[in-house]
Protein backbone atom coordinates (compact mmCIF):
# COMPACT_ATOMS: atom_id res chain seq x y z
CA UNK A 1 0.00 0.00 0.00
CA UNK A 2 1.25 3.66 -0.68
CA UNK A 3 0.31 6.66 1.23
CA UNK A 4 -0.49 9.68 -1.65
CA UNK A 5 -0.33 12.93 -0.44
CA UNK A 6 -1.77 15.45 -2.95
CA UNK A 7 -1.34 19.37 -1.97
CA UNK A 8 -3.44 21.41 -4.33
CA UNK A 9 -4.85 24.96 -5.31
CA UNK A 10 -8.56 25.18 -4.04
CA UNK A 11 -9.49 25.68 -7.14
CA UNK A 12 -8.89 22.09 -7.88
CA UNK A 13 -10.90 20.80 -5.43
CA UNK A 14 -13.71 19.12 -7.70
CA UNK A 15 -11.58 17.85 -10.30
CA UNK A 16 -9.05 16.44 -7.84
CA UNK A 17 -12.17 14.66 -5.92
CA UNK A 18 -13.23 13.62 -9.41
CA UNK A 19 -10.15 11.84 -9.81
CA UNK A 20 -10.55 10.10 -6.09
CA UNK A 21 -13.79 8.64 -7.03
CA UNK A 22 -12.78 7.69 -10.67
CA UNK A 23 -9.84 5.88 -9.38
CA UNK A 24 -11.99 4.08 -6.48
CA UNK A 25 -9.40 5.98 -3.97
CA UNK A 26 -12.47 6.05 -1.50
CA UNK A 27 -10.85 6.75 2.31
CA UNK A 28 -9.26 10.12 2.84
CA UNK A 29 -8.15 12.64 5.25
CA UNK A 30 -8.00 16.88 4.24
CA UNK A 31 -6.87 19.31 5.60
CA UNK A 32 -9.10 21.80 3.95
CA UNK A 33 -6.41 25.10 3.95
CA UNK A 34 -2.65 24.33 3.59
CA UNK A 35 -0.36 27.19 2.80
CA UNK A 36 2.99 27.00 1.02
CA UNK A 37 5.01 27.51 -2.53
CA UNK A 38 6.17 25.78 -5.00
CA UNK A 39 9.80 24.74 -5.59
CA UNK A 40 10.24 26.40 -9.23
CA UNK A 41 7.53 28.00 -10.43
CA UNK A 42 3.98 29.35 -9.48
CA UNK A 43 2.57 31.98 -7.12
CA UNK A 44 2.66 31.43 -3.27
CA UNK A 45 -0.28 30.58 -1.38
CA UNK A 46 -0.04 32.11 2.14
CA UNK A 47 -3.76 33.39 2.43
CA UNK A 48 -2.59 37.09 3.02
CA UNK A 49 -3.25 40.21 1.54
CA UNK A 50 0.44 40.06 -0.77
CA UNK A 51 -0.51 36.00 -1.30
CA UNK A 52 -4.16 35.63 -0.92
CA UNK A 53 -4.67 31.86 -2.56
CA UNK A 54 -4.80 28.95 -0.35
CA UNK A 55 -4.24 24.86 -0.86
CA UNK A 56 -5.64 21.94 0.31
CA UNK A 57 -4.23 18.84 1.13
CA UNK A 58 -5.80 15.36 0.99
CA UNK A 59 -3.80 12.41 2.08
CA UNK A 60 -5.41 8.75 0.94
CA UNK A 61 -3.89 5.36 1.41
CA UNK A 62 -4.31 2.93 -1.64
CA UNK A 63 -3.11 -0.02 -3.09
CA UNK A 64 0.04 -0.59 -5.28
CA UNK A 65 -1.65 -1.00 -8.32
CA UNK A 66 -3.61 2.29 -8.56
CA UNK A 67 -1.22 4.88 -7.91
CA UNK A 68 0.25 5.10 -11.22
CA UNK A 69 -3.21 5.93 -12.32
CA UNK A 70 -4.05 8.38 -9.87
CA UNK A 71 -0.61 9.79 -10.28
CA UNK A 72 -1.39 10.27 -14.38
CA UNK A 73 -4.93 11.61 -14.17
CA UNK A 74 -3.42 14.18 -11.25
CA UNK A 75 -1.00 15.32 -13.61
CA UNK A 76 -3.54 15.51 -16.46
CA UNK A 77 -5.28 17.82 -13.78
CA UNK A 78 -2.50 20.09 -12.79
CA UNK A 79 -1.31 20.53 -16.61
CA UNK A 80 -5.16 22.37 -17.65
CA UNK A 81 -3.59 24.91 -14.93
CA UNK A 82 0.05 24.72 -14.30
CA UNK A 83 -0.11 28.34 -12.81
CA UNK A 84 -2.45 27.00 -9.79
CA UNK A 85 -0.27 24.27 -8.35
CA UNK A 86 -0.65 20.86 -8.17
CA UNK A 87 1.63 18.54 -6.35
CA UNK A 88 1.66 14.72 -5.40
CA UNK A 89 3.85 12.63 -2.97
CA UNK A 90 4.23 9.10 -2.16
CA UNK A 91 5.68 6.60 0.26
CA UNK A 92 4.84 3.11 1.55
CA UNK A 93 2.83 2.30 3.86
CA UNK A 94 4.09 -0.67 6.59
CA UNK A 95 0.93 -1.08 8.60
CA UNK A 96 -2.71 -0.11 8.79
CA UNK A 97 -5.38 -1.17 11.72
Amino acid sequence: MKAVMISFDQAHYENVLAVLDRMNARGFTMFPTTYGRGTKTGEAHYGSHAWPGTCSTIITIVDDNLVDGLLTRLKDVDEESPMLGLRVFTWNIEQTI
